[in-house]
C-alpha cells in the first residue's frame, strides 16, 4: 500500500482519496475510522449538556444502571445504555471489554495476562481495566495479536 500526502493550497478543503482494486474490509474499516475521528457525542455534566469529542474517551462504564464516558480530565454521564453506544455510535477503535466497560483501544498504554484468561489494560490516565476471558479474542483480533 503507498500512501502519498500532498499540501493544499490555502483555500482548499481537506480531501482523502483512496485508490483501490476492490473495497476490502480493511479498506472499509478505515474509511470508516476516518469519518467518525471527529464525532462528537452530548453527555450530561452539572444539569447541562457538554459535547465531547469521541477520540478524548478513553472508556465508557455502567455503574448502577448510569453509563459514565472517562476522559483525562472529566467524567461525563450519558443516557445511552452500552449496548446503544456499541451499536449506533462507537467508531472501530471502541472495544467491549467487559459486561460494564468499553474501552478506547487508542488509548490504552500497556496489556498484560491476567489470572484466568483475562487481560489488564492500563490505560492513558493511569487507570486498570480489567479485560474478561470472554473478550479476550475480539481484543486479540482487533489488535491483530
Amino acid at each position: 500500500m503507498k500512501i502519498t500526502i500532498l499540501d493544499k493550497l490555502p483555500d482548499e478543503e481537506d480531501e482523502i482519496i483512496i485508490k483501490c482494486e476492490n473495497l476490502d474490509e480493511d479498506i472499509s474499516l478505515l474509511i470508516e475510522s476516518i469519518k467518525n475521528r471527529r464525532q462528537k457525542i452530548s453527555f450530561q455534566k452539572d444539569s447541562k449538556i457538554v459535547f465531547t469529542e469521541m477520540s478524548d474517551i478513553l472508556y465508557f462504564e455502567s455503574v448502577d444502571d448510569k453509563v459514565f464516558a472517562y476522559t483525562l480530565d472529566d467524567v461525563v454521564e450519558t443516557k445511552l445504555k452500552l449496548y446503544q453506544l456499541e451499536e449506533d455510535f462507537l467508531p472501530q477503535e471502541f472495544l467491549r471489554v467487559n459486561k460494564a466497560v468499553i474501552m478506547n483501544l487508542n488509548k490504552v498504554e500497556s496489556l498484560s495476562p491476567a489470572f484466568g484468561g483475562r487481560f489488564e489494560a492500563v490505560l492513558k490516565n493511569g487507570y486498570k481495566v480489567i479485560i474478561s476471558r470472554n473478550y479476550v479474542p475480539a481484543l486479540k483480533k482487533k489488535l491483530g495479536l
